[in-house]
This record gives structure tokens, C-alpha cells and sequence, in this order.
């Protein structure tokens, strides 16, 4: 007879570690992909406030439902572009914190090209 204890089957016990996700390290929320994707969101912003309080100063209409609230003068409509910019920084910061870093470049990317639309759209339509 063995060494081990009589009427109990010997443990056999299999250890399995997770095997490492092959993903991007991690990245810093303000690294230099995001000073410059939020730099291209103020200043696509900042076109775009100037090109809607030109048209409103010229008789033309504000075509965003949540922007026309601001139209009324030109400290409500700077006041509505700096808060949209602070808004996609903030929704930037969240989802770099859950781990969603592709939705968080990406949702700078399409405030980019929302704001671009828009500026030419305006300058389109003087």
C-alpha cells in the first residue's frame, strides 16, 4: 500500500491561469492623441459658433433644436458651444474609464466632422 491515507482517491487538481488578453496597453486619458483630438474639438466648436452667430446676425435661423434655445444672444450661444465641448471631454472621460478607448476617440471623431458639417453648411447657406 502507498503512503497516502487509506479509503480516500488521491486529489487530482489541474490549475489553469487565463491567458493574457491580447489588447493595447492602457493609455492615459490625456495623452497626445486626446490633447489633440479635444484641441480639433474646440476649435471645430469654436468655427462653428462663429459661423451660427454671423448667419443669426444676418437674419438666418439656428437649424439645432437644443442650440435654438441659445440663439436668443451671443453669451447664451458661446455658453452652448463651451458647454457641448466640455460634454464631449466629460463622455470622453467616462468611457476612457470603463475601458471603451475606441468609443472614446471615436466620439471626439464624430463631434469633429458634426461641427465641420455644420460650418459648412453655414457657409453654404449665408
Amino acid at each position: 500500500m502507498s503512503r497516502e491515507f487509506a479509503g480516500t482517491p488521491p486529489l487530482l487538481v489541474n490549475t489553469v491561469q487565463p491567458a493574457a488578453l491580447s489588447q493595447k496597453p492602457e493609455h492615459k486619458f490625456w495623452d497626445r492623441e486626446n490633447k489633440f483630438l479635444f484641441a480639433a474639438v474646440a476649435v471645430s466648436s469654436a468655427a462653428d459658433f462663429a459661423v451660427t452667430r454671423s448667419n443669426l446676425q444676418s437674419g438666418g435661423r439656428e437649424l439645432n433644436p437644443v442650440a435654438r434655445v441659445f440663439a436668443g444672444s451671443t453669451a447664451g450661444l458661446a455658453t452652448n458651444f463651451a458647454g457641448e465641448t466640455a460634454g464631449i471631454i466629460g463622455l470622453n472621460y467616462v468611457l476612457h474609464k470603463t475601458g471603451h478607448h475606441k468609443l472614446e476617440r471615436m466620439t471626439s471623431l464624430v463631434n469633429i466632422s458634426a461641427s465641420g458639417f455644420a460650418v459648412g453648411y453655414g457657409l453654404h447657406h449665408r
